[in-house]
């Protein structure tokens, strides 16, 4: 069988357990996807061993994306400060940063002092990234939609980078185990030339019902702004109805106190639902999932470009490791990157199932809410919480119901 340019295909077969390389064989690698997962991996690859032979596919153009700015925890770009210091040099000055979190309900405006954040514009971390493949002498191919694994031509390793519609996934998925379930809450990703000073989540009631926006600065221009909505307002509100300029106009009216006449800008900026995705196999064959093909985090973490980089650097350390034995590689690659990431996504589930029933936890009044908020993945106990946020703490405990308490008459409310 041949490709599209006349390469014999590498497929992957049932019970194949890939190449394995000699001394005198260069390693092909074929990756789907030039987002930052599939751009970093094959930047990695081609500065550990330049004579990799890597080709990396793309349907869509180089400055084409979704969304408008990616958001880092204040330590998740620790990764790449030590082993990659150019490309962390070349990301730094490009970000906005914070540290604290401002939350807005019923009036109230709470500060959560001490959990940072940072954030790029997509398109601008895109271009650095693409910068660092040129580097290394790799030129991606744009404007390359594939409709079955066997145009890519001849490769060892073929990299489903390619995010939640995936094609490797999906061309494997009995193989991998892949399941794709999605959350009953609705989000629209706008943007707006309104700056925050730090991440803010404003929690409105409308008379259709709860809205809920995302809002935070990206670039000295610019901010991006998701709303989102729980199933039952969505659907009283009329918005499935609605084309983009409509839900555009809709909410701008909600959120109109914090646009503060800014208008919101749209960017394919329709209704989603999240899309949870879990793959029992991570590889099949010589095929192997990395990024959002593989999983998903729930964007209220701001992790999932983070988890993305990160499954590269792994899946190159495993190369790395088994240079001629690309079947071990990928078992090594799982085996040592799972643990870790199984963690991740358990907090990521945990701040999503949060979010599904945030009309619920409105009803708490203000600080109860922002605890609740602070609290929703289950990663930081009382003591670290008291490190982190002593302001927010202190006023917790004078301003709560339970915090007011005498220790000794109240239950834990951490």
């Amino acid at each position: 069988m041949r490709g599209s340019r006349g390469y014999p295909v590498a497929q992957a077969r049932d019970g194949d357990p890939g190449p394995r390389m000699t001394s005198l064989d260069l390693m092909r690698v074929a990756i789907l996807g030039a987002g930052p997962a599939g751009l970093y991996l094959a930047y990695l690859l081609k500065r550990r061993d330049p004579a990799t032979q890597i080709r990396i596919g793309e349907q869509n153009r180089a400055d084409s994306t979704f969304g408008f700015g990616v958001v880092f925890s204040d330590r998740a770009l620790e990764f790449l400060e030590q082993g990659d210091a150019e490309t962390y040099a070349a990301i730094v000055p490009r970000l906005e940063s914070w540290q604290d979190i401002t939350i807005n309900h019923r009036g109230a405006s709470i500060r959560i002092d001490g959990i940072g954040f940072a954030a790029i514009a997509r398109l601008a971390l895109l271009a650095i990234l693409q910068e660092r493949v040129r580097s290394v002498g790799i030129s991606p191919e744009y404007e390359r939609p594939l409709g079955r694994l066997e145009e890519l031509g001849e490769a060892d390793l073929i990299v489903g980078a390619d995010g939640v519609n995936s094609l490797v996934r999906k061309t494997f998925a009995r193989e991998l185990g892949a399941e794709v379930t999605y959350l009953s809450n609705r989000f629209a990703w706008f943007g707006t030339t309104m700056r925050f000073d730090t991440l803010t989540q404003t929690f409105r009631t409308a008379e259709f019902g709860s809205c809920n926006a995302h809002h935070y600065r990206f670039s000295p221009q610019m901010s991006t702004f998701i709303i989102e909505l729980d199933e039952e307002s969505f659907h009283r509100g009329g918005f499935e109805e609605m084309n983009e300029a409509q839900t555009k106009a809709a909410c701008e009216r909600v959120f109109a106190d914090e646009l503060r006449g800014y208008p919101l800008i749209s960017n394919r900026s329709v209704w989603r639902q999240f899309p949870k995705i879990r793959n029992e196999r991570w590889s099949h064959g010589r095929c192997v999932l990395i990024g959002d093909a593989l999983h998903t985090a729930h964007f209220s973490i701001g992790s999932g470009t983070r988890l993305a980089m990160e499954d590269a650097i792994a899946l190159d350390r495993a190369l790395g490791e088994h240079p001629r034995d690309v079947r071990a590689a990928l078992e090594c690659f799982e085996a040592a990157r799972r643990p870790i990431l199984q963690k991740l996504l358990a907090a990521a589930d945990r701040s999503g199932r949060w979010y599904e029933h945030f009309a619920e936890h409105m009803a708490l009044d203000p600080i109860e809410f922002a605890m609740s908020y602070v609290m929703r993945s289950g990663r930081i106990d009382r003591e670290r919480l008291r490190r982190q946020s002593p302001r927010f703490v202190a006023r917790y405990e004078r301003e709560s119901a339970i915090g007011s308490q005498k220790p000794e008459n109240r239950k834990d409310a951490f």
